[in-house]
């Protein structure tokens, strides 16, 4: 058996999110689904790194430990993320990336 067997389930799994995470950002103008988007990415991202850290020769804990930093950073970027949409609705009454005008300098 190849010890890349496994792994490929983890890539197709991994390459699927990103897929629907930069669809998400291509596509869609608002910016709930675009913040959920970047989410998706960051998942994508995260289950390359267990799935690294899983299937090395010793195992390691460093991939486990990226992935607990990148999920802390994905936390943070919806909190601010999510405020700024909330204050873009309070001037705009609206979400629509494109029609955010107000928020600029």
């Amino acid at each position: 058996m190849n010890l890349l067997e496994p792994l490929i389930n983890y890539f197709i799994l991994s390459s699927a999110l990103l897929c629907v995470g930069i669809y998400g950002l291509i596509a869609k103008r608002n910016a709930i689904r675009l913040l959920f988007s970047v989410e998706i990415i960051i998942n994508a991202a995260i289950i390359n790194f267990v799935a690294f850290a899983r299937y090395h020769d010793t195992p390691l804990i460093t991939g486990q430990t990226f992935s607990l930093f990148a999920i802390a950073l994905a936390a943070t970027e919806a909190a601010v993320g999510l405020a700024i949409i909330v204050q873009a609705f309070r001037l705009n009454n609206d979400i629509d990336v494109l029609e955010l005008k107000r928020l600029r300098g």
